[in-house]
């Protein structure tokens, strides 16, 4: 280590070429990170869900969710299994153990379940998925007071106008630049929530059926085989292949209505409108949705893949502004939730404390050590974050809340190594030694206390990787950010700041004469005497009465333990802050009119708005 220590410090080239690589990979990985608010991870759980039309949960619990549970029980991979039984429907969420493959586990999952005997009549088929979280962007709410077909049909406008927005091209080559910072820009995932779904329903006429002799088997089968689209092969030509495909899927009641249920062989043919009402509208489900008091519907737009956070959110909000001009004017689009906004914060909170902590390092060393030097230290600060900005890639980690959060954390301590080596190589310069001599010199002095000093901080942080489940691929992005930003910090301070140091001027009699190096003298004479006053003699009494200090410390260590497993000090993994949002929810007795719940919800609007109206006086 001395001898590249001595290396790096009578070769300024070598240790410049190592800092400005460290820069430029930093910065050069930072424009091509993608932002998000949480890191995109699984949940390791896979859900098996059943629809069960008019079912009530005890009869979900019986002939769906045990069934399940029992098929499962014994399967490899199962860690815990959870159930939901509701009306008409039951929910079996299993978690994977860490050691398998979620994947795997699901298909295992789906043969059991499928091969079950014992389900209940006239459930639906169950429906496999991983439950993965999403990054939901935003929230819109579109409300007017008019029917729902309308409503929906602005909502498909919209969600349809926003995943082909293309966002104008950049007007001067610095725009440009910083558009291409980040992921991907653009919406490509928005869904519509508080509003039932489409439904095509076909009322069958009996007098009919038995007029034009239909069954109800001919009936099914004629609508089954015209909902499809089938491959039809393909035709070879001397102008290449030509790809054949059956189109009849329909897609409203106006082309169900054209189905042709029997068609006989004297030519006669029966549409489906012969003998059924065929009505385009939507489930029969009780589900309404209110928006400051109007009916709303609610998109979600979501971030998926490499797409960056700030941008979509950037490119919604952009074609809100255009389609709000072509809306009519009793429609309202509003934005309701916007999470981007946490990331932005907390982006502006790094930068902040990024310029105060450069500033406040500089100002607080230049009192005690040469201004140059001082700066010298402060350039550790960037370098050690673009270091591990450069190491996020091979880390699987992105910009987030928690990583930026991390960010911030390490930030107090990312130069005290580096202090460390400056000081005592500023006290080598003031003995009158060469500061080529002293930059090499005073480094290998402190070597060993700096290396051990930031290894037991990296070592702090390294059990965190160590935790499982999803709790521990959200939290591993901490120690990736403060364990490589130490490693770069312990790096910058061994070999590029003693090339640094070796470039300052040694000390002469004029430096101590001056104004400023007056005022560093007297505040280093008072940190002096603070030293010899109260430290010196306090350490002396520790150390020869050093076991009793051990043990006053081992003392007060237990005792925290104890007000904690006792209880006496309140214990929460996250603690609890208040929201901006407040919600109620109201239970209702099962089995109530759905007319009863809509009621009671709009008393409690009624409440909610009253109180608006008074706090915004």
């Amino acid at each position: 280590m001395r001898n590249l220590i001595k290396w790096f410090s009578r070769n300024n080239v070598a240790a410049n070429f190592l800092m400005v690589s460290i820069l430029a990979a930093g910065i050069s990985t930072w424009v091509k990170l993608k932002k998000e608010i949480f890191p995109e991870t699984s949940t390791s759980v896979v859900a098996v869900s059943v629809p069960y039309p008019g079912a009530t949960p005890e009869e979900v619990e019986k002939g769906v969710c045990i069934p399940i549970e029992e098929a499962i029980r014994d399967l490899q991979g199962v860690d815990v299994m959870r159930s939901t039984a509701a009306n008409s429907y039951g929910v079996v969420y299993v978690e994977v153990l860490s050691e398998f493959a979620v994947r795997d586990v699901l298909d295992d999952m789906k043969t059991r379940v499928d091969a079950i005997d014992n389900f209940a009549e006239n459930i639906e088929s169950p429906v496999y998925e991983e439950v993965l979280i999403k990054n939901q962007v935003l929230t819109i709410a579109i409300s007017a007071e008019t029917d729902e077909p309308t409503l929906r049909g602005y909502a498909d406008r919209i969600r349809d106008g926003m995943l082909s927005y293309v966002p104008p091209k950049p007007k001067t080559w610095l725009d440009g630049f910083l558009s291409s910072i980040g992921g991907v820009g653009g919406v490509s995932q928005v869904e519509l929530s508080g509003i039932r779904p489409y439904e095509i329903s076909i009322e069958l006429s009996e007098d009919a059926m038995n007029a034009y002799n239909v069954s109800f088997d001919d009936v099914t089968n004629a609508v089954r085989a015209s909902s499809i689209d089938l491959p039809g092969g393909a035709v070879r030509t001397e102008a290449g292949e030509i790809l054949i495909k059956t189109e009849s899927k329909r897609y409203n009641a106006e082309q169900f209505e054209k189905i042709s249920v029997i068609s006989r062989g004297d030519g006669t043919i029966v549409p489906l409108s012969s003998i059924a009402n065929v009505i385009d509208g939507f489930e029969d489900i009780d589900l309404t949705s209110r928006f400051n008091g109007k009916n709303t519907v609610t998109l979600q737009v979501f971030r998926v893949g490499d797409e960056d956070t700030l941008k979509v959110a950037g490119a919604a909000r952009e074609y809100l502004q255009i389609v709000k001009k072509e809306l009519p004017s009793n429609v309202s689009v509003e934005i309701w939730n916007d999470n981007s906004r946490f990331l932005e914060g907390r982006l502006n909170l790094l930068k902040k404390n990024a310029i105060w902590g450069l500033i406040f390092v500089l100002v607080i060393l230049s009192l005690f050590l040469r201004p140059s030097l001082a700066a010298l230290v402060t350039i550790g600060i960037p370098i050690s974050f673009t270091g591990a900005i450069w190491m996020m890639p091979v880390t699987d980690i992105s910009i987030n809340m928690i990583s930026l959060f991390a960010f911030i954390l390490v930030l107090g301590i990312v130069v005290d190594d580096a202090i460390v080596v400056g000081e005592n190589v500023y006290r080598r310069m003031r003995l009158g030694e060469d500061p080529k001599l002293a930059s090499w010199r005073g480094t290998h002095e402190v070597g060993v206390v700096v290396i051990f000093g930031v290894l037991t901080t990296v070592a702090a942080f390294t059990p965190m990787l160590g935790i499982s489940g999803v709790s521990g691929k959200i939290w591993r992005n901490i120690p990736w950010i403060v364990i490589p930003t130490l490693l770069f910090s312990l790096i910058q301070s061994k070999l590029i700041l003693p090339s640094h140091l070796a470039l300052l001027k040694p000390f002469t009699p004029d430096q101590e004469r001056n104004l400023f190096s007056r005022i560093q003298s007297r505040i280093s004479q008072g940190m002096e005497k603070f030293v010899e006053k109260f430290y010196r003699p306090t350490l002396k009494l520790a150390l020869r009465g050093r076991y009793i200090v051990v043990t006053i410390f081992i003392s007060l260590f237990l005792i925290s333990v104890g007000l904690i497993v006792g209880e006496r000090i309140k214990w929460e993994f996250f603690p609890e802050v208040e929201a901006e949002i407040i919600s109620t929810k109201i239970k209702m007795v099962e089995g109530v009119a759905f007319e009863s719940t809509s009621d009671a919800v709009s008393r409690v609007e009624e409440a909610a708005n009253k109180l608006n109206q008074q706090y915004q006086k």
